[in-house]
Parts: structure tokens; sequence; C-alpha cells
């Protein structure tokens, strides 16, 4: 008799251990596999406005209000449908700005990316998006 308690209490605690286990296994899973996941680099739980303004190669400018929850401002722009281009060695070649293709191997021209009205440091696709900032294509 003393003995099937004592394996009864024994199997309680190896069960309390197990889900113990168990539970911070779940806990340390952070992978969602949804836009938005934890696991995802593309976009984060709060969204950014931020300017976006398009100078053509004849100087006329279209400035958009956007806001998005993806991290960099390709994703966003992407995601909008207002820029597409090529991975390169460097990243994204953006070749199409709001519907206009430029092709610096054909026409002579290509996009230029400016944050805050300077050159950009880093490609579209890698830029952070920071709330309340203008970022630039411009046709040069």
């Amino acid at each position: 008799m003393k003995r099937n308690s004592m394996k009864n209490k024994l199997s309680v605690v190896l069960c309390v251990v197990l889900i113990a286990a168990m539970a911070l296994i779940a806990a340390g899973c952070t992978d969602t596999g949804i836009p938005g996941g934890s696991s995802d680099p593309t976009y984060s739980h709060a969204a950014a406005t931020f300017t976006f303004v398009v100078v053509d190669a004849e100087g006329n400018e279209t400035t958009r209000e956007i806001t998005s929850d993806a991290d960099t401002v390709g994703a966003a722009l992407m995601a909008e449908g207002l820029i597409d281009g090529e991975e390169g060695e460097y990243g994204l070649y953006v070749k199409t700005v709001d519907g206009i293709t430029l092709d610096y191997e054909t026409d002579g021209k290509y996009w230029a990316f400016y944050e805050n009205g300077e050159y950009g440091l880093t490609g579209v696709d890698q830029t952070a998006i920071t709330d309340g900032a203008t970022y630039t294509f411009k046709a040069e």
C-alpha cells in the first residue's frame, strides 16, 4: 500500500514538472508565421506616419502621407505599390517610383533616395522608418 502511494506522488510530481517544462518551451516560441509576428523583421507593431515625396524628371512634385507598420521605408512603399525594382548587390535597385520607370543604362537617369532632404546613407530597403520623417525619390 505504501509503495502505491509513493508511486502516485511521484507520478503527480513528474506530471507537474513536464507541464512546467512545456509551458516554458511554449513561452519561448515567438514565430507566429504571420506578418507582424515578432520574428518577422519587415513589420513592427506600432504604425508610423511619414511624408513621401516624388520629384519626376520634369521637376513635378507629388507628396503623400504614408502610415505603415513596416519597419523599413522600402517595405512600406512596396506594400503601397509606390516603388518597384530589382534586388542588386547593394539591396533594392529602385527603377519605378509612383508608376514612372527610370533606368540609368537606357535613359541616363536614376531615382535618388533622400531622407529629410539629405542624400540617403542607406538604401530604401534598409532605412528604418522614423515617424514624422520625409523620404524623397528624385529623378536625377
